[in-house]
């Protein structure tokens, strides 16, 4: 797995942290580690050479995200820590500093409009494609629009966590391990519930919301991402000259387009934003308002009218924060 002259360092460093890791956060330590092993199997033969400036080098061999960055420098300091705990001399680097970086792809209301005709007219063409996946789409991409959920949360929401009479969903472990719950608007409780009459699943208590026909789980990720990809296409979605930073459309811009929708509805009725971020961040369920306010970032082409209002707001609540230790 390691190919460097740490390799068994690193090797029995990863067996001690995968004990107390996610699944989705082994992944990505393991990833980091094999990353880092490679650049020092390229450039050393001998211990002994973890110096600053070989660290230090290193850390200027990064790309990415500047958050991606901080990330991979913290799981990388640990791992150097643990030399050090082991007899072994590494220099161990500061963090980053971390700028918000990130710029959402916010849909216009006229590409919403092309995104659900396209996703209830869908017709089935790949004979090896999910049976489900024609029903279940145009629900999924509006439960995504109308609650604000991440894709993967949505896909693993589970029957005994949907309350149709009261237009309620329980979210469970979702990210962070968090537990939340997420009212419906009456429109996307009726939308699901005819949607459960036609799956033959309303009024049960087991088994997933959105299941597949070719396994005993749910539908997968990407059969839906991949459908999403191709209504972007089909109406001609995509960003133009890119930025570095820029994710451009996809299937998580629903949620930011949610955030936008309801920080402008309640500017509209008059509520203050320092009432509606703090709902908006636990109905989201995000750690902190910091989380959320990079759901204030939206393009004034498209927003002109609420750039003013967030901006001046924004400004105040959450000046940059460098992150250094």
């Amino acid at each position: 797995m390691f190919k460097s002259i740490y390799a068994d360092m690193l090797s029995q460093y990863y067996a001690l942290r995968s004990e107390s890791l996610s699944d989705s956060a082994r992944k990505h330590e393991l990833c980091y580690l094999k990353r880092f092993d490679a650049y020092v199997h390229d450039r050393l033969s001998s211990n002994g050479g973890l110096s600053e400036a070989f660290i230090s080098g290193w850390v200027r061999s990064l790309s990415g995200k500047s958050s991606s960055v901080e990330n991979e420098v913290i799981v990388i300091r640990q791992f150097l820590g643990y030399l050090s705990l082991c007899g072994e001399h590494a220099y161990i680097p500061l963090v980053p500093k971390v700028h918000e970086d990130y710029i959402p792809y916010i849909f216009s209301d006229t590409e919403l409009e092309g995104i659900f005709a396209s996703a209830d007219n869908v017709i089935q063409k790949d004979s090896k494609a999910d049976t489900y996946l024609v029903i279940e789409f145009p629900v999924v991409v509006r439960l995504l629009y109308s609650c604000g959920l991440r894709i993967g949360e949505t896909l693993r929401i589970d029957m005994a966590d949907v309350d149709l009479e009261n237009g309620i969903l329980r979210l469970l472990n979702t990210k962070g391990n968090k537990h939340r719950i997420v009212p419906m608007s009456s429109a996307m409780t009726d939308i699901l519930t005819r949607y459960c009459m036609a799956m033959g699943i309303y009024g049960s208590n087991t088994g997933w919301l959105f299941p597949s026909s070719k396994t005993k789980s749910h539908i997968s990720d990407q059969a839906i991402k991949k459908r999403f990809e191709m209504v972007l296409k089909d109406n001609g979605i995509f960003l133009e000259n890119r930025k570095k930073h820029e994710r451009g459309p996809c299937m998580h811009c629903m949620r930011h387009v949610f955030a936008f929708k309801s920080f402008a509805q309640a500017e509209r009725c008059g509520r203050h934003l320092d009432d509606t971020i703090p709902f908006l961040s636990i109905y989201l369920g995000h750690e902190s308002i910091n989380e959320t306010s990079k759901y204030l970032k939206f393009s004034n082409e498209l927003y002109p009218e609420s750039i003013e209002t967030f901006g001046s707001y924004m400004s105040g609540l959450l000046p940059e924060v460098d992150y250094e230790t």
